[in-house]
């Protein structure tokens, strides 16, 4: 654990920063939207341009590090993103900020991209689930850090949009300064949507399905709240309580699926969610109520218990789809998942808003409840049609939901990656004319002869 710190901690320290800028966005642009009066329909619209500049990126990243490079690609697309955020400061109309979303979602996917081929490049066999575990601890906690600069300064000032570039760019630093060379960028192969529904329906439609409601839940979340006359410190704390929720929520849900059909802990999981989404919504009414009467105190602990069952489900179902093919194939399945996570990502924002314009605010939680139910009934039907398989190589792992393909290999479980040389061995390596390549009998051989 040590050595892994050592070797990362500039890269997990530029990333903390990086997520604790990308949490306070989220947060600032859905606040100010109603702060500048914005429809529920164009608040919607606006933030589903980073998931559909997100899904644009995952496809087109890996042709752009071939051809420029790690440093110059990761360089390029932060600063794309410190100064998207500025901009929002400038022209404030939901189209223009749409596009600035897309700017946005496409330099974030660049920037997870780097980060995890690096950390691929960093871990061998041995660690890749300490690295993977840390990176994703570093993920939401910083996110949820991030929620409460909220309170730095009132949204309808241009100093909030000037904090997150200011964080964004002093993310860079640590990175950029690494003295470890840039990996060797490898692609990552993915499955077409029909192989990877014959392979496994409930892992394709579940991904669909839970990538709408996360899109809509960390979108729209703060919109919720502004909408329901939370202050800000109030909105700050509850988009901290779904971050920290949903990290702390992976291993005891998962430990629950390693043990028992894991179906059915993915069906228990989405209607626990649906359930705690109807509480929420019945716990809403009381904070209108006058004087002491009325309380947020049940609307936090349904919020909190409802991330506790939702976001660990990407993991769930990565984890079931894996229990239905073999070990070579987790990393292309994952990415296949990835894929139909940002098709039904692209539409989750838009979607709840026109559920919040017909319903009122509360169409937020109707939504969530909505797709939840959805999956828990195509899990129920998929149990009647399909037996349980029990694969060895198989568990649950939890991963972020912003994993990229290329960080799928962070995944303990999937096939070996090539160890990573020590730059002494590696010099030797080059003074012998020797390649670098683990599974070469000649390197093998070279290598243990110098030692």
């Amino acid at each position: 654990m040590n050595k892994v710190l050592k070797n990362s901690w500039a890269l997990f320290l530029g990333m903390g920063l990086i997520m604790m800028a990308h949490g306070f966005q989220g947060s600032l642009l859905g606040v100010r939207a109603v702060a500048e009066k914005f429809s529920l329909v164009s608040t919607g619209f606006m933030m589903s341009g980073y998931f559909i500049g997100y899904f644009i990126g995952a496809r087109t990243v890996p042709n752009i590090i071939s051809g420029v490079g790690h440093i110059r690609v990761f360089a390029a697309f932060a600063s794309v993103a410190s100064l998207t955020v500025l901009v929002h400061s400038v022209f404030i109309n939901p189209f223009t900020w749409f596009v600035l979303r897309v700017g946005t979602g496409f330099s974030m996917v660049c920037i997870y991209t780097i980060a995890e081929s690096w950390l691929n490049d960093r871990s061998s066999n041995k660690n890749r689930g300490k690295v993977l575990s840390i990176y994703m601890i570093i993920l939401y906690s910083s996110m949820g850090l991030g929620m409460f600069l909220l309170n730095f300064s009132k949204p309808e000032n241009f100093e909030p949009f000037v904090l997150i570039s200011i964080i964004m760019s002093a993310a860079l630093i640590p990175i950029l300064l690494t003295k470890r060379k840039p990996p060797n960028f490898k692609k990552i192969k993915s499955m077409s949507l029909r192989e990877l529904y014959e392979c496994s329906p409930l892992g394709m439609v579940g991904a669909v399905f839970y990538g709408t409601t996360q899109s809509a839940l960390f979108t729209l979340l703060a919109v919720y709240a502004t909408s329901m006359n939370f202050s800000i410190f109030e909105i700050s704390l509850v988009t901290f309580l779904l971050a920290i929720s949903g990290a702390i929520s992976q291993y005891p849900i998962g430990n629950l699926s390693d043990k028992y059909d894991r179906r059915l802990v993915i069906i228990y999981s989405t209607f626990g969610a649906s359930l705690f989404a109807m509480f929420a919504i019945l716990s809403s009414s009381t904070m209108h109520l006058p004087g002491t009467l009325g309380s947020k105190f049940w609307f936090y602990i349904f919020l909190t218990l409802f991330a506790f069952c939702s976001l660990p489900m990407f993991s769930l179902i990565l984890a079931h789809t894996n229990d239905f093919i073999t070990k070579d194939k987790f990393v292309a399945a994952g990415a296949g998942l990835q894929f139909a996570f940002g098709l039904g990502a692209i539409s989750g924002p838009f979607l709840c808003s026109i559920f919040m314009n017909f319903v009122g605010p509360n169409g937020f939680f109707v939504f969530l409840l909505f797709f939840h139910g959805l999956i828990g009934f195509f899990g129920i039907y998929r149990m009647k049609v399909r037996p349980t398989k029990e694969n060895p190589d198989s568990q649950f792992i939890p991963v972020p939901q912003t994993i990229t393909p290329i960080g799928m290999e962070l995944n303990p479980t999937t096939e070996h990656i090539e160890e990573p040389y020590s730059e002494k061995v590696k010099k030797m390596l080059d003074r012998k004319g020797v390649s670098y390549k683990k599974d070469d009998q000649s390197t093998q051989e070279t290598v243990e002869k110098e030692s």
